[in-house]
């Protein structure tokens, strides 16, 4: 007798028929693997998506920038231990020792965290609560790339002449102003003092979750803030890099800084300079681990979903026992069973692993509809990963019974009722 061919596509055929005549057996049987599948690809988009927006935040902030400050920066997770609350401020004497020492560095802006306890600024019977109060220096705004959409920011001169003038961010104008064409040369009242708007700040084009809080930035002259709040002392430094050398103005800072604050040679810096790649690199650290938590959970879900597939099989096996007697009779051998009920368990988790991409898709679509600030960039690779993964069970877990199946003795097949 001439020896039957394995056909993929007939084999791949009867899975599929086999999966239809038993459809909802065959989805609760795969659920898990589309709860995990679809658990992966979610967070996965939704982490991308964040880490696109903190790219985006970052690059039109600057990327040659480097953020000196005397706490740690950045992403982080938990408090800060009470030898670092505990360390000195930085000065205005560091930057201009900075600027006229290191050689790679192009311009150091300062910019001084108000301790306000009541900042609310108050323009006739309306009152805005939720600025974000900085003194900063007049080359801030070049430093940072800041634009003013109308008016003009801080000058030589205010800073000098300590003035009360001020530059509200677009979120702020907006609440106080119902015409923000009237806004510039109004008097508003300011931690009990009266301040002249000056300018009005465009809007950032990119934001991290929602908002960006720049746009609700209050900000007056560096020496005024001194003036009328003298307690405040938390100062950052904004350095910024000639082109190509961050790097090296980097080992400058940190150099000046060390030999500025004492600290010795085998002490650790007591300091913190941030950059765009350090800034990545700790969201990239935090969201791993939170990524790893998230795949940990999904397997429980693909375990489960492949110890359901094994079952359903072996159940399979049972009830087809008569199938496999006449196939083995006209000639099939123990490779043909055993790539039949393979590729019919690898089909069934495939199907299982394609839902879950979809369900994934439609979430993530939904999510980012009900929440802007949440954009999801569903990645190629989760995409990818979570069909391997679910076709990689179906292999898996579908050894066993094709190989139960594959040692049924053919007369017993063709006895069994």
């Amino acid at each position: 007798m001439k020896k039957p061919k394995f056909i993929f596509k007939e084999i791949v055929l009867m899975a599929i028929d086999n999966l239809k005549a038993n459809k909802f057996r065959s989805f609760l049987t795969v659920l898990g693997i589309v709860i995990g599948v679809m658990t992966v690809i979610a967070i996965a988009s939704l982490l991308t998506g964040l880490r696109k927006n903190l790219v985006s935040v970052i690059e039109e902030y600057g990327t040659n920038n480097i953020y000196a400050f005397h706490l740690s920066t950045g992403p982080r997770v938990g408090n800060r231990d009470r030898a670092e609350r505990l360390r000195k401020p930085l000065t205005e004497e560091d930057g201009e020792i900075i600027r006229a020492q290191a050689s790679a560095v192009n311009d150091v802006a300062d910019s001084l965290f108000v301790n306000w306890s009541d900042s609310t600024i108050q323009y006739k019977d309306k009152k805005y609560r939720r600025g974000n109060v900085t003194g900063v220096s007049p080359n801030y705004a070049q430093v940072v790339n800041l634009s003013v959409g109308q008016g003009r920011f801080f000058t030589d001169i205010d800073e000098q002449h300590r003035r009360n003038v001020i530059v509200l961010g677009i979120s702020v104008a907006n609440a106080l102003f119902p015409n923000t064409s009237q806004v510039i040369g109004s008097k508003v009242t300011f931690v009990g003092k009266e301040f002249e708007i000056i300018g009005i700040l465009e809007k950032r084009k990119s934001s991290f979750l929602g908002e960006n809080d720049e746009d609700n930035d209050v900000l007056v002259p560096y020496r005024t803030a001194r003036k009328v709040s003298p307690r405040s002392e938390t100062l950052m430094l904004i350095v910024q890099s000639h082109t190509g050398k961050l790097q090296q103005a980097l080992g400058q800072v940190q150099e000046i800084l060390r030999r500025e604050r004492s600290v010795k040679f085998n002490e650790p810096d007591n300091f913190d300079l941030g950059t765009a790649d350090r800034f990545v690199e700790q969201f990239d650290s935090i969201m791993g681990g939170i990524g790893i938590i998230a795949i940990l959970l999904s397997s429980i879900g693909l375990l489960v979903g492949g110890i359901g597939v094994m079952n359903i099989m072996l159940v399979s096996v049972t009830e087809r026992t008569k199938e496999i007697g006449v196939r083995k009779a006209l000639g099939a051998q123990r490779r043909d069973i055993v790539m039949q009920f393979l590729f019919e368990a690898m089909t069934l988790t495939f199907l299982g692993g394609l839902l879950g991409v979809i369900l994934a898709v439609a979430a993530v679509k939904l999510i980012s509809f009900l929440k802007p600030s949440l954009p999801g960039v569903i990645p190629l690779w989760a995409v990818t990963l979570g069909i391997v993964v679910s076709v990689a069970i179906g292999l898996v877990f579908g050894v066993w019974p094709a190989t139960k199946a594959s040692r049924l003795d053919p007369i017993e097949c063709l006895r069994y009722e």
